[in-house]
């Protein structure tokens, strides 16, 4: 985080969030509901949940385009 110019470290950290909860959730799915592992079911959500965020309006993630290749 040190190496990050201030005004991107709240996108990082937006960022960071937000990844940080697509995998407790697909964690979740996994452990409750027998969903299996995948990486590429985490990245889709991931670039899905990205979207709508942007779309609801956080601030922080709008410069920031988030190109996953599943």
């Amino acid at each position: 985080m040190r190496r990050v110019k201030k005004e991107h470290k709240k996108r990082l950290n937006s960022l960071i969030i937000l990844s940080a909860l697509i995998i407790w959730k697909h964690r979740n799915a996994c452990v409750f509901e027998g969903a299996p592992l995948s990486v590429n079911t985490i990245l889709s959500e991931l670039k899905d949940e990205h979207s709508l965020w942007r779309m609801a309006g956080a601030k922080k993630l709008q410069g920031l385009d988030l190109v996953i290749a599943t």
